[in-house]
């Protein structure tokens, strides 16, 4: 299918393994389009097996773009990516490629579909927190967020460190709750289509299991004993990733290999609960059922309704 005038932006969504990879190539091939990674941690060069990053031979010659940009030291912020995607999609529009958003960060694919202007920043304000991060633990900063603005904590995981410390500077630099600045529904431009992967909750638990089960059969271990020599463990970003933590821990002698893949394994579980909920909170999301063996075709269909296509 060739592509339109105007292409639309559409957004593949929905929890971590239920399908968001396969369907956005399918998408891409018919639409005539690029893939745009809306995953923060793909980003990274070399996170590659516990990202579950595609392999260039595994992309059926669909190009993609925000892959492999960053090294493990580097931090990537909200704002910064939101730049980055944002001028990835004009310039394949106006080439006339249709943008195809996947990944598993839910935030980062709203600041880039919705209206998102980012609150300022206190150096010593986050240094002073981040240092309280590092002496009392995330779990204590979560509490504290609880008490100033409970639907941010409701929102940010308890062992997101970063994230919490990012909330607690704005609600001190700007006196307003952190989950004030989060995005509206708004698209920034209209012809947005989202279109949600819908999978049940025993399924999608079975997947995941078998994922990390797979991530640590292909060299998990020996990937991150890598990049910790490139630096995680001095990266603000990467090293926050879920399973990459559990195995540094494990490196470190904390914990067991089979500990550090079951919480690997629970870890993924609960971040998946957490995309699925925040995606079902958009009511701009149609859903179609993972194993749809039309599911393409379907989803093509989403796009020509919400008038991407011509007819």
């Amino acid at each position: 299918m060739s592509s339109p005038p105007n292409p639309p932006i559409v957004a593949v969504v929905g929890a971590t393994a239920s399908g968001k990879t396969g369907l956005s190539l399918g998408l891409a091939a018919r639409l005539g389009g690029d893939v745009v990674n809306t995953d923060a941690m793909q980003v990274y060069r070399g996170m590659d097996i516990g990202t579950a990053k595609l392999a260039e031979a595994d992309r059926d010659g669909v190009p993609h773009h925000l892959l492999d940009v960053l090294s493990v030291r580097e931090p990537l912020t909200v704002a910064e990516f939101q730049g980055w995607a944002r001028g990835a999609i004009v310039r394949l529009r106006a080439a006339g490629r249709v943008p195809v958003l996947v990944g598993g960060s839910a935030l980062y694919t709203r600041a880039i579909l919705d209206r998102f202007e980012f609150p300022g920043t206190d150096d010593a304000v986050r240094r002073r927190l981040e240092a309280e991060l590092e002496e009392v633990g995330s779990a204590e900063l979560h509490r504290r967020l609880r008490e100033v603005d409970p639907e941010a904590a409701d929102r940010i995981l308890v062992e997101n460190g970063r994230r919490i410390v990012r909330a607690l500077e704005v609600v001190e630099i700007t006196g307003r709750p952190f989950s004030a600045s989060l995005p509206t529904l708004e698209y920034v431009d209209p012809a947005s289509v989202q279109i949600g992967v819908d999978i049940d909750r025993p399924a999608l638990d079975e997947r995941i299991a078998r994922r990390v089960e797979s991530m640590f059969e292909q060299g998990f271990v020996a990937e991150v004993e890598r990049l910790l020599d490139e630096g995680l463990a001095e990266g603000r970003t990467a090293v926050t990733a879920i399973g990459y933590r559990e195995v540094v821990a494990h490196l470190r002698g904390e914990l067991t290999l089979d500990e550090a893949r079951e919480r690997t394994v629970v870890a993924t579980r609960r971040f998946a609960r957490r995309q699925d909920s925040w995606f079902r909170k958009d009511p701009r999301v149609t859903w179609l059922r993972y194993d749809d063996p039309e599911l393409v075709d379907r989803a093509v269909a989403v796009v020509s309704w919400s008038g991407g296509l011509p007819g």
